[in-house]
């Protein structure tokens, strides 16, 4: 039996390496050789200020922000309760303010309380 994984996407087992990756020539999904110990250990999603932030932390809104779906913005100083981090995406987080309901937000317009 092969040491090369079958294809996360599709599961199937006709993958082939290329260089420092993996592909799958049935869905065309392509990945990396060498896996990491865990990608969540590595990955960490910061604030505008560099801070790190975790699943239940409190944020504010550095800036307005126009809130797509809202009639109102998202104003400068708003606090952002009991976030939660996007899995596998360390540029954005959900959320909710006072007055909007399940928001996501980039973090470059976040910063931690």
């Amino acid at each position: 039996m092969s040491d090369i994984p079958a294809c996360p996407l599709c599961g199937r087992e006709h993958t082939y390496p290329d260089g420092e990756i993996y592909i799958c020539p049935d869905c065309g999904h392509e990945w990396p050789q060498r896996e990491a110990a865990s990608e969540e250990a590595r990955l960490v999603v910061r604030d505008v200020h560099g801070n790190a932030l975790q699943n239940g932390d409190s944020v504010i809104v550095i800036k307005d922000l126009k809130v797509k779906g809202a009639s109102m913005p998202l104003k400068q100083g708003t606090v952002i309760r009991n976030i939660r981090l996007v899995e596998g995406d360390a540029e954005h987080i959900e959320g909710h303010s006072d007055k909007i309901k399940d928001l996501v937000l980039k973090v470059c317009f976040l910063k931690k309380t």
